[in-house]
């Protein structure tokens, strides 16, 4: 049975991360418009969108420094920067306070009137509160003089159709095979990477970070040759179901066995099951457990 990785990555900030690899459409469609601003009207609000992982919000931070003019015109709403009602820092790791949007608004009237331009970078959208959603569109509904708005989101359609309308929705799609190697050849430098790790990465590079963090690429080469044994017994399924379950960012492994047996039937209630353990704190190793047994029922 594959053991548990016990590597550490660090990589950075997106803030600090001065290595973009891909999405230079989407640069140069930015770029172009920044140029061109005296001659057409840049549009105030942005929107990138794509998978999680993909290097949106590094994108999102090099494009906001070709922009604001001092330290204080930088406006970052994010879930490290979230307060609650009495404006202390309160990062839950799950959604955006709309007292941290608030807060925001009441930095950039304070803010300095320097003439220059201002960002507000939000990442991510989809963290956002309805309320603290609701705060942004009053704002983007008549958008400050010389103010530029950076909206990272992962999933457009939880976006509310009033924000999307007043965007540009610049959609930024999934790595290459050979992008994701620049990037793990910069960030994971003596880490062999296999092919097959790169293809369970979907094109993004967040989910190499997590597969090999978590031992994730052993574990599915372990599920693959497990499911697919005849000799396989219920106390191997649940070895490894415990192996998954105390670590969320591996659950989509599930998915991708299902994909490489081509069970397209099991899509479906797989991904309620996934979706269950996260939302009704279910014991992750028994739910698991049964979706590994379906695979195997189907083989």
């Amino acid at each position: 049975m594959a053991k548990k990785k016990t590597s550490v990555y660090e990589f950075p900030h997106p803030m600090d991360n001065d290595c973009l690899v891909g999405h230079q459409r989407t640069m140069n469609a930015f770029m172009d418009a920044w140029n061109h601003r005296n001659e057409h009207p840049i549009h105030p609000v942005w929107m990138l969108t794509g998978p999680r992982g993909i290097g949106k919000a590094t994108l999102a931070y090099q494009i906001a420094k070709k922009v604001y003019g001092n330290v204080g015109d930088f406006f970052i709403i994010d879930l490290d920067r979230n307060v609650d009602k009495d404006g202390k820092i309160k990062p839950d790791g799950k959604s955006i306070s709309v007292y941290t949007v608030r807060a925001t608004i009441e930095k950039m009237r304070m803010s300095s009137m320097s003439g220059e331009w201002r960002v507000v970078l939000i990442d991510s959208v989809d963290a956002l509160t309805v309320a603290a959603a609701n705060a942004i569109l009053k704002l983007l509904e008549e958008p400050p003089a010389k103010t530029l708005f950076l909206l990272v989101t992962h999933q457009l359609s939880n976006v509310l159709p009033t924000v999307r309308s007043r965007a540009r929705v610049e959609k930024m799609h999934p790595l290459s095979i050979d992008e994701l190697r620049q990037l793990c050849a910069r960030f994971m430098p003596d880490d062999v990477i296999s092919t097959e790790t790169l293809r369970l990465a979907n094109g993004s590079f967040g989910r190499i970070a997590n597969l090999k963090q978590y031992g994730g690429d052993e574990i599915y080469d372990t599920l693959v040759e497990m499911v697919s044994n005849k000799k396989t017994t219920a106390s191997d399924v649940m070895s490894v179901s415990k192996q998954i379950a105390p670590e969320p960012e591996l659950y989509g492994i599930l998915l991708d066995v299902i994909a490489h047996f081509g069970l397209a039937d099991l899509y479906p209630m797989a991904t309620i099951a996934i979706n269950d353990i996260k939302r009704v704190n279910l014991e992750p190793e028994i739910s698991i457990f049964k979706i590994i047994q379906e695979i195997r029922k189907c083989l």
